[in-house]
């Protein structure tokens, strides 16, 4: 029956269709023919169709489908390594190339660069080194696309060096490997050498895009320069590159990131100046700028400036509304939105829970927690700080002790300073301040001001001398330009009536001119 030999490729070109489309439920009846039929194991269409739906982020079915076909396709690693990589389940991804590595199947071109992703998002940096190794065995050095994830690899762990070095050994440098070290330089904080790598690979004759441009801009944002901005945007212009949506939208979130909501402003008023149409991204740094203030009545403006772009409905524009209204007390506005949504990301999640927890709604940020993960939403990092605040503000002491062996046991979260210092803070606030301090010799990398300063604040609390030194001691080694622990540590002495080591305090404060930053307040009229 030569027609049925043909059967699978067309199967497979429909396949592709719905794969374009997202649409998941014709792509679910075609599944359900193919089986009846018995042209589901095919490897081609069983690899398609786990492409699809991992397209469709419905990724058990993808793994489930995965399961059933043979393990010898190479096809289905590749799909179902991958489809966990794009989005976001890097531990996942690591454990089925796990599984390949233990079936003895080799590691091809496709699928070193989706298992060096993970291992960056993860900063495993020994899984990443091996690779890297592998790729060499290989003789993958000379392909750009794994050269690059090798870039990113090192970058997202911190290895900008080790990446200049791949950059520099690659056989033909491209745009796309130049923008990847351009990133891993801005993502360090390494702007300036970012800038410098451009200027040299300029000389050499490539010439940046706008990709290129609007990376150092992010750089240049985060560092709240205004001047090399400035400059950026004149060597933009005289390279024939005019600033973008991007562009504009980049400077945007940078000044919103560093609580400069009216120069936001102004940005924003400039690139309409220009005739150049918001994108979602730009509602959502306005929406952030308005919300690092509390500034409810402009955000408000921007609400239904979103609603008049049409934007108002989009993932990312309505996780900002959430998060501005959560932060400006809104809580019941801010639900009323996430109730309405058909789709909720992590993010979205997060602005609830912190939203919750910031407001005194403690045990609901925890339920809420709860409800993510029952609708199997994948917490990152942040949900897990949020929801240690929540536990901190309400004493749940046993909750958050379970939460952090959660994070790290079910969903390979490895702690970060913040999540220390919460756990520092949590115990702190409900009088266990020598646990505290016995949770911070245990900590396998070296605590930071952020930790020692949550134990000073739980010692001023509970009135507890000798720890509050130790704190102190160790602020003053990480913050030497800081007044404020010596400002704590000063009025525990006086509470205890210490006045002898409260003035020795002082005086001290005094001989290295660190100065006691009068607090403020501020209301809208």
């Amino acid at each position: 029956m030569p027609a049925a030999t043909l059967l699978p490729g067309r199967y497979v070109k429909l396949i592709q269709v719905y794969t374009r489309r997202g649409a998941l439920i014709p792509g679910r009846v075609l599944h359900a023919h193919l089986i009846i039929n018995g042209l589901a194991c095919s490897a081609q269409v069983a690899a398609k169709l786990l492409a699809f739906y991992a397209s469709c982020k419905e990724l058990v079915c993808a793994r489930k489908l995965f399961d059933e076909i043979p393990k010898s396709n190479i096809r289905g690693w590749v799909a179902v390594i991958g489809s966990y990589a794009c989005n976001g389940y890097y531990g996942e991804a690591m454990g089925v190339f796990g599984e390949m590595h233990k079936l003895g199947m080799k590691c091809d071109r496709i699928i070193l660069p989706s298992v060096l992703k993970a291992c960056g998002q993860l900063c495993d940096l020994e899984t990443g080194k091996k690779l890297h190794a592998t790729a060499y065995r290989s003789g993958f050095q000379y392909d750009a696309f794994v050269m690059c994830a090798l870039i990113c690899m090192y970058s997202n762990c911190g290895m900008v060096g080790r990446a200049r070095n791949v950059f520099n050994v690659m056989m033909d440098r491209d745009l796309v490997s130049l923008n990847a070290l351009v990133n891993g330089y801005v993502q360090n904080g390494f702007v300036r050498e970012a800038l410098s790598l451009v200027e040299e690979m300029k000389s050499l004759g490539m010439k940046p895009d706008i990709v290129t441009w609007n990376t150092l801009i992010r750089g240049f944002s985060q560092e709240n320069n205004d001047v090399m901005i400035q400059l950026i945007f004149r060597r933009m212009e005289s390279s024939g590159v005019k600033p973008d949506v991007i562009s504009w939208t980049t400077i945007i979130s940078g000044l919103a990131q560093n609580f400069r909501s009216r120069e936001a402003l102004s940005a924003f008023r400039e690139m309409l100046r220009m005739r150049l149409l918001p994108a979602e991204a730009t509602i959502s740094g306005l929406l952030s700028a308005s919300a690092c203030v509390a500034d409810l009545r402009r955000g408000k403006e921007f609400h239904g400036f979103s609603v008049v772009m049409g934007f108002e409905t989009s993932l990312h524009v309505r996780s900002a509304l959430i998060d501005m209204y959560a932060k400006c007390g809104l809580i019941s506005e801010a639900m009323y939105l996430f109730e309405g949504m058909s789709e909720r990301s992590t993010v979205t999640w997060n602005s609830m829970i912190f939203g919750f927890a910031n407001h005194g709604y403690c045990h609901e940020s925890i339920e809420f927690f709860c409800q993510m993960l029952r609708e199997e939403v994948k917490p990152d990092h942040l949900t897990f700080t949020a929801a240690f605040t929540a536990c901190a503000h309400a004493g749940m002491v046993d909750v958050g002790k379970s939460l952090f062996q959660l994070m790290q046991e079910k969903h390979n979260i490895k702690p970060r300073s913040e999540h220390y210092a919460s756990m520092v803070d949590l115990l702190g606030r409900a009088g266990m301040v020598a646990e505290a301090y016995d949770f911070i010799q245990g900590m396998p990398t070296e605590p930071d001001s952020f930790v020692w300063g949550a134990l000073l604040g739980a010692c001023r609390l509970h009135n507890c001398l000798d720890l509050a030194e130790v704190a102190a001691k160790h602020l003053a080694k990480l913050e030497p330009k800081s007044s404020g622990s010596s400002v704590l540590l000063g009025n525990l002495y006086r509470d205890s009536s210490k006045w002898e080591n409260a003035m020795k305090v002082k005086n001290m404060m005094k001989k290295r001119k660190l100065r006691r930053f009068l607090g403020c307040s501020w209301i809208e009229v």
